[in-house]
């Protein structure tokens, strides 16, 4: 149900002028009689937000630790939801931030306690972030495991007989299951919901069901707002629902991330064992021989494609793995290609046939126009950037468009809605050419405030002089001095692998790794004290954790890009890699890792950042962003 707007509108006011006064009162007077602070920057920063809503224009809102954002932009996004009739749409960095924003004794929680507002916020997260019942039953055949019986013991009576449907099946409902067995389970993008026996019953279909009645605020990751952009036309063709409703307006929420997460949308991926396992699964009795001899010849063809594969793959530690492209390559995937088509033609037999379940046909039909689009394009040449990398347990040829700005301008930033950046670290010296170019946005609006905290009295900046293979030494002898809570920030998965490889068993239990469970439940008991000490190659923003519950950041490594496919693309079209691409994709994310520790005016504490030799020779970029004047240690 549309809920009303909380002051009245009036024949002498608009909606904006209306909304400005309202803001005036609760940011100058209610909120701050109630016990937050009145901060200029905060209310500077919802001003010039009501002067976006106005202009349906965009806006990058760069505002430092301790502004108050959140709230600043939550005033606006609500009225002008309840305003238009359609819900604002808030999308967080990651799937793990969304549960921070709605966290208990968070900002929303704080404005529906504290104004007596009815805020009607619903999470709309990505599709493997929710429970596959169709993977779930081939694991109960095929697998073992204890995490399989806690979601037995999750799923409603009515999935599979007579009783209630309530909402199931989030990864956030699983905190115990690890990354690993929740993998075996999830939704995988091959999966064809729209012919699934079980789907009106499935736990995304009512989530997504749940979250289209929004009326205030719907909550995404950026992965999930960036893969809606990119499946709203071929869904609508289908005549499928596009994954998010329309919505009155857009804030991203650390929105520096935006470019990654659309590239990571645009994607098109291969895996190895996939199709083999899905073209088994069709070779059923009563099978045209001719469609069985062709599918055993993709099947074929595939893996000889993929043993190639792995023989033209530049062998290095980087998780996306270059791949030097042999004329042998292209020719076994041009034969691929071949080969799909003609079995193509023979599935439209084969489905008058009915002798191939429709939901497998359908599905394997599906997978393979996917397939075959992505081979296309891997064996054309083009522009595309494609590496080799680990997905779910198996080998994954991923194919990615380098340029994303058209296909941003053309499907996102087309609307005319509002849109608001809002971040810490959205310019380089309050310079956000670097940032609008990125995202191919040639006309918007920018301001900058400073935060407004007095680091000199509650924060402490030590630079560890050392060599690279002396920094595991090092944090250990740190989380050894004290037992405050501590975030441990790595640049890569990799990199935190390598530091937990050198632990002993007795130091690796009394951290909390990201990957061990499910990451939010991770962090709220780092929050509760039931953990010490919390390692993450994510956090570098958006963590929100005030006073006691975080006094101490360690960074082990400058967060610099990683040496891959994606990132050389980017310097190959640069002038100048280190300054275009390198200094500033490390300055951000730096300035964001060291902004998880001072979050209120209550925070205290200490920053420690690891550098070896060749680390050392950035301190003249890296001083100017350090709040306090550093001290050096050997």
């Amino acid at each position: 149900m549309r809920q009303s707007l909380p002051f009245e509108l009036s024949k002498e006011q608009s909606f904006f002028d209306s909304l400005g006064d309202w803001m005036g009162d609760v940011l100058y007077d209610e909120l701050p009689e109630k016990g937050l602070e009145c901060r200029d920057e905060q209310i500077f920063m919802a001003y010039q937000i009501e002067k976006v809503l106005r202009e349906k224009s965009i806006l990058f809102a760069e505002a430092g630790v301790g502004t108050g954002k959140t709230i600043a932009y939550l005033l606006p996004a609500i009225t002008y939801a309840r305003y238009t009739g359609k819900p604002a749409l808030i999308a967080c960095a990651d799937e793990t931030l969304i549960d921070q924003l709605v966290k208990e004794g968070g900002d929303i929680y704080k404005l529906q306690k504290l104004l007596d507002l009815n805020i009607d916020v619903r999470l709309a997260k990505s599709r493997d972030q929710y429970l596959c019942l169709k993977r779930y039953e081939e694991a109960e055949q095929f697998m073992d495991g204890e995490y399989l019986d806690e979601i037995a013991v999750s799923i409603p009576e009515g999935v599979y007989g007579a009783g209630g449907l309530g909402l199931y099946g989030a990864r956030s409902d699983y905190p115990n299951i690890s990354d690993e067995e929740w993998q075996h389970v999830n939704y995988n993008y091959i999966q064809q919901c729209q012919v699934c026996d079980v789907r009106n019953r499935c736990g995304q279909t009512l989530h997504r069901a749940h979250y289209r009645e929004a009326t205030d605020l719907i909550i995404c990751s950026q992965d999930f707002l960036m893969e809606h952009t990119a499946t709203k036309e071929s869904r609508e063709r289908e005549g499928q629902l596009p994954l998010l409703p329309e919505v009155s307006m857009i804030v991203l929420d650390e929105g520096h991330l935006l470019e990654y997460a659309a590239q990571k949308a645009m994607t098109n991926k291969i895996q190895d064992y996939t199709i083999v396992k899905l073209l088994d699964r069709l070779m059923v009795d009563g099978l045209r021989e001719k469609t069985l001899l062709l599918m055993e010849k993709l099947q074929d063809g595939h893996e000889l494609f993929f043993d190639q594969l792995r023989d033209d793959v530049i062998d290095t530690d980087d998780e996306r793995k270059r791949i030097q492209k042999s004329p042998t390559l292209m020719k076994l995937g041009q034969k691929v290609i071949e080969t799909i088509g003609e079995l193509m033609e023979e599935f439209v037999f084969e489905s008058e046939m009915y002798v191939i379940p429709e939901y497998e046909l359908r599905m394997a039909e599906e997978f393979l126009d996917q397939y075959e689009a992505a081979m296309r394009i891997f064996v054309s040449q083009s522009n595309a950037i494609d590496w080799l990398e680990e997905t779910d347990g198996e080998e994954t040829l991923v194919i990615m468009p380098h340029l994303i700005t058209e296909v941003l301008e053309k499907k996102l930033f087309s609307k005319k809605i509002p849109y608001v950046f809002s971040s810490a670290t959205l310019s380089i010296n309050k310079d956000f050419s670097y940032i609008a170019y990125s995202l191919g946005i040639k006309k918007y609006n920018s301001f900058s405030v400073e935060s407004p905290f007095d680091y000199e009295e509650v924060m402490k900046i030590h630079v560890h002089e050392l060599e690279q293979a002396e920094k595991a030494t090092r944090v250990a002898s740190l989380l050894e001095e004290s037992t405050e809570q501590t975030l441990l920030l790595f640049k890569s998965k990799q990199a935190m692998q390598a530091f937990k490889d050198v632990l002993t068993d007795e130091q690796k239990a009394t951290i909390g790794f990201e990957g061990d469970r499910e990451l939010s439940s991770l962090v709220r008991d780092f929050q509760a004290g039931k953990l010490h000490t919390l390692s993450s190659y994510h956090l570098w923003e958006g963590l929100d954790l005030p006073e006691e519950a975080l006094t101490r950041v360690i960074i082990v490594d400058l967060p610099f890009p990683p040496s891959d496919p994606l990132f050389d693309a980017k310097r190959s079209f640069a002038d100048d890699p280190y300054v275009e691409v390198e200094l500033p994709f490390m300055l951000l994310r730096l300035q964001q890792g060291m902004g998880r520790l001072i979050r209120t005016t209550n925070d205290h504490g200490t920053i420690h950042i690891l550098m070896n030799e060749e680390e050392l020779k950035n301190l003249p970029e890296i001083e100017p962003i350090f709040a306090v004047k550093p001290t050096f240690e050997k």
